[in-house]
């Protein structure tokens, strides 16, 4: 295989790379789903719930034999239920007095998907997304308990660090249960706890649930050819992270962590993670079930953890808490939470490479401000640490370059003995000291860096809503105007036309033609992804520029056309 058929191939390759990979995550349509009425009820009314006793765990027993608790039939008629809705400085919040649920949650520094005048929403009833908790125990409260929310602030006040919201639940056999959310000034984490008054005259043991609730459908903002992974995550220190689709659970085909002493559950989509977080080295068991018969999109989906409380001697007090994280993925807050949750971020099968890249990158950003410059720096220093190896390969093209000639004519000459043709080449690359494949070697070793910085770039929340200059006001979103699309093209053109023209007709027309099937396909790519390539291609050609004038070769369109056979000078 000669060098302009390697270098075709590994374009075609890498362009298979990302549109499979696209397409292993795109399972949905981006438009959700309505849940159904039945599910998303309970958050919104105050009926009665009947329940199957067998769906609710008891003391004693766990999620891995009862299965999660399941929302049953409401009363539509039923009269709505009191809602708390709370303001800090990061976030606005609904909590539900049906369960103490947390069912609405406004990230006040991010813009929606759809419509950038609005701010987005990670729990709504679109996806009948919420964050539920319970106590296992004949009596003692659960998601389905009608709580009654204690007077207090519901809003932040400026000097206060942090915030809490109370719901007390009805008294059962003398054991009094409150549920107590704390807010966090400048924090997407929120403390939830449990505290428990017993004064039943016997010991209580019993454990406590944390899940979070959502459909299958996808939550958009991704297309088709940039597709995140979106389902349900769960992390121990022993096993690792281990990511879980929702068709896989529904099918339930799902394998994961069922029992460790350390350890977080997380549901992921682009950009946001809700992840319970419990701390310390407590025995707890993960959970994860699909709720009713529907199919993946229109199904509830619950993911969570149970753990043990402490047991509570009669006329004693005892308390669960488990800090609930809901937020932008950003890298440093992750970490910050609980180990391994920075994992969440998807840079795909490459993250060891992703990792570092992104490191420097927000390095960059520390002293110039601004992302868009930082892809800049970037780009030039990973073209910097690549030198070496782009200037061996343009080097090698610029010498194949000189060969052109000469190939076409063993072309003509051989054109129906392909082996005499093959061996009459390899001589001539011998003679003339050129190694075929030394243009495409150099590339091939860089490709893994550069499809981490693709992920990197595609999956790091700190580009979206980002601006760089004039008209690039997201470099998560695509160029409105297509301008570094079209940059893009006419880059990688002139990349071409300062390459070798290959000899064979057909593979120099699809050359031409690359870099239109690549603008266009670029035409859908984050701002800041195409400016990375838009750089990249500058600086390629540059280089490529100054070693074939180096070399005495020209670099302007047609010098590298073959001469005519009888032309003295071939």
């Amino acid at each position: 295989m000669d060098t302009r058929r390697l270098m075709l191939f590994l374009v075609f390759a890498l362009s298979l790379f990302m549109l499979w990979d696209a397409w292993q995550n795109q399972q949905h349509p981006q438009q959700p789903s309505p849940v159904p009425a039945t599910a998303s009820a309970p958050a919104r009314t105050t009926a009665a719930v009947t329940t199957n006793d067998a769906s609710i765990p008891q003391p004693g027993r766990r999620a891995t034999s009862t299965g999660p608790l399941e929302v049953g039939a409401v009363d539509p008629d039923a009269p709505p239920v009191e809602s708390v809705f709370v303001t800090t400085d990061l976030v606005k919040a609904e909590i539900s007095a049906l369960g103490g649920d947390l069912v609405w949650l406004e990230l006040g520094r991010f813009r929606a998907n759809d419509d950038k005048e609005k701010l987005f929403t990670l729990f709504s009833d679109a996806h009948g997304y919420a964050a539920q908790t319970g106590l296992i125990g004949e009596g003692l409260p659960n998601h389905k308990t009608l709580l009654k929310p204690l007077p207090g602030p519901r809003e932040l006040a400026e000097g206060e660090d942090t915030l809490q919201v109370r719901l007390a639940a009805p008294e059962v056999n003398g054991v009094r249960a409150t549920k107590v959310y704390t807010f966090h000034r400048a924090s997407y984490l929120v403390d939830v706890a449990w505290e428990i008054e017993n004064d039943s005259g016997a010991p209580l043991q019993t454990d406590a649930y944390f899940q979070l609730q959502r459909d299958g459908a996808s939550p958009g903002g991704d297309s088709f050819m940039l597709s995140t992974f979106y389902g349900a995550a769960v992390y121990s220190d022993a096993e690792k992270y281990q990511k879980v689709a929702y068709k896989d659970i529904a099918e339930e085909k799902a394998k994961f962590i069922k029992q460790a002493n350390d350890g977080w559950l997380a549901l992921v989509q682009h950009y946001f993670v809700t992840a319970w977080a419990p701390q310390g080295d407590a025995p707890r068991e993960f959970y994860m079930k699909k709720l009713g018969n529907g199919d993946v999109e229109h199904s509830l989906f619950t993911a969570g953890i149970i753990l043990p409380v402490d047991p509570i001697a009669s006329g004693a007090k005892g308390a669960i808490s488990v800090p609930l994280f809901a937020g932008p993925q950003e890298q440093t807050t992750l970490k910050a939470v609980a180990p391994g949750l920075n994992l969440v971020v998807d840079y795909g099968w490459l993250h060891i490479i992703a990792a570092p890249i992104f490191w420097v990158l927000e390095f960059i950003n520390k002293l110039v401000g601004n992302w868009g410059w930082s892809i800049v720096a970037l780009t030039v220093l990973i073209k910097i640490l690549f030198f070496p190896l782009s200037a061996a390969s343009y080097k090698s093209m610029a010498r194949m370059r000189t060969m052109t000639p000469k190939l076409m004519q063993l072309k003509e000459r051989y054109a129906d003995d392909k082996a005499r043709l093959n061996q009459e080449m390899m001589k001539l690359y011998q003679t003339e000291k050129i190694n075929p494949l030394g243009g495409c070697l150099p590339i091939l070793v860089q490709i893994p860096v550069f499809i981490a910085l693709y992920w990197v770039l595609l999956g790091a929340v700190e580009m979206r809503d980002a601006p760089w200059i004039l008209w690039i006001d997201d470099l998560s979103a695509a160029d409105p105007y297509y301008v570094l699309p079209v940059i893009m093209m006419a880059s990688m053109f002139i990349q071409t036309r300062l390459n070798p023209t290959p000899p064979d007709p057909i593979q120099a027309k699809m050359m031409l033609f690359m870099p239109l099937v690549f603008g266009i396909m670029f035409f859908f790519f984050p701002a800041g992804l195409v400016l990375y390539w838009v750089v990249n291609n500058v600086l390629s050609i540059a280089q490529q520029w100054q070693i074939n004038r180096l070399l005495g070769k020209e670099s302007k369109p047609g010098s590298d056309k073959p001469k005519a056979a009888n032309d003295p000078k071939a």
